[in-house]
């Protein structure tokens, strides 16, 4: 597909953080140090890095907790969202703003300092018992390390020692769907009249949530063709064993919690259609699943591929009806912040002119660019 009117659109009309991802990322045009710097300070001078910079400590930790309470007892935890670890470091990846960057190099320091997170998860009581049990229930989605590997991950330092071995650990909860022929073989059920009396997993268990996808679609240490066959199966995989909405819970000791789901619900992924916003991290997830270098071969994503294509407009533009009812409440028009529980969004402004279609038509080329950089046709 040429996507030529689509990469036109973006550098007449998209902000700097757009701009910056499609040059370097994309059409690989940036040639010079002191241009991708110039292009870096435009992104330095939004008012969300700026953020990020005040929430930055003196230990190099950004904020308070992570994917934590905004609020506890009546108190007010978080001035904004970006106060939160995981929100500040998503933002600072989808920002691209380099490792070395002294906030991201310091931020990465501090995760990997024991003395500081332990300072960091004291600030009120479960704080400190996640941290005690930071890594209870990593290969079944529910514990304090997904989070901490995973940002380091998105930051670019998902390669490094430190997290590598977390890479394994992301790949086996992968490969234990394989071995289902139902999601049920896996779950257990309470002998309980609790409200949400949901079907549950030990926390010994292996089976992939959200944050196991994300380290993987973020390194590249883990990449053979074996390994990525294995996910792509596994992904296909997934939605085979699935029928609707799964909710489940991990036990962790005497105690229940709700896992981070691969897809929300654990319920079968679907591919993007222009007609259907299906959860509120829709793109998001395709786009981390295109990331892992499965191409085509995932189903939803060779779909999602045909769909995309579709739904690019004459003048370049990507298209969603955001006018039909079930999408309004999933519209992208909503994000503000990028926490764990909305797609991505990278124009600062909304009611700037083509904001919204600019960040649309950018994840529809970033999309195909990752899925088959060969066959789509980019202007350089």
């Amino acid at each position: 597909m040429n996507l030529n009117k689509s990469i036109d659109f973006l550098l007449d009309n998209a902000g700097p953080v757009i701009q910056y991802r499609l040059r370097k990322e994309i059409l690989n045009n940036i040639n010079k140090a002191e241009e991708e710097e110039l292009w870096l300070e435009k992104i330095y001078q939004l008012s969300y890095f700026k953020l990020s910079l005040k929430y930055g400590k003196e230990n190099g930790y950004i904020g308070r907790g992570m994917h934590s309470w905004d609020n506890w007892r009546g108190e007010i935890l978080h001035e904004t969202p970006l106060q939160d670890g995981e929100t500040a470091a998503r933002l600072l990846s989808y920002y691209a703003v380099p490792k070395t960057h002294p906030l991201v190099k310091n931020f990465v320091a501090a995760m990997r300092d024991e003395d500081i997170l332990r300072e960091e998860f004291s600030y009120i009581p479960p704080e400190k018992e996640r941290y005690e049990n930071r890594f209870r229930g990593i290969g079944s989605g529910f514990c304090l390390m997904l989070l901490i590997y995973t940002m380091q991950a998105m930051l670019g330092y998902g390669d490094d020692d430190y997290v590598k071995p977390f890479q394994n650990v992301a790949l086996e909860a992968f490969k234990s769907i394989l071995l289902l022929s139902s999601f049920s073989e896996m779950t257990k059920r309470r002998q309980s009249k609790a409200r949400y009396n949901y079907p549950y997993i030990e926390e010994s268990a292996s089976f992939p949530c959200q944050y196991h996808l994300e380290t993987l679609a973020y390194t590249n240490a883990w990449r053979t063709p074996e390994n990525i066959r294995l996910m792509a199966d596994a992904l296909n995989h997934y939605n085979e064993i699935l029928q609707g909405a799964n909710p489940f819970h991990v036990k962790i000791g005497t105690k229940y919690y709700v896992p981070f789901p691969l897809n929300m619900q654990n319920s079968p992924i679907r591919p993007f259609h222009p007609d259907l916003i299906d959860i509120i991290t829709y793109r998001r997830l395709l786009t981390e699943i295109a990331m892992l270098g499965v191409g085509d071969s995932v189903r939803v994503i060779k779909e999602s591929m045909i769909n995309v294509e579709n739904a690019i407009g004459s003048d370049g533009i990507l298209k969603i009806h955001f006018d039909l009812p079930h999408n309004k409440r999933y519209s992208p028009k909503k994000i503000e912040y990028p926490t764990a529980y909305v797609d991505v969004r990278l124009e600062s402004d909304y009611k700037r002119k083509y904001a919204l279609e600019c960040d649309l038509t950018f994840w529809a080329v970033q999309f195909l660019h990752l899925c088959d950089g060969e066959r789509v046709r980019i202007k350089n």
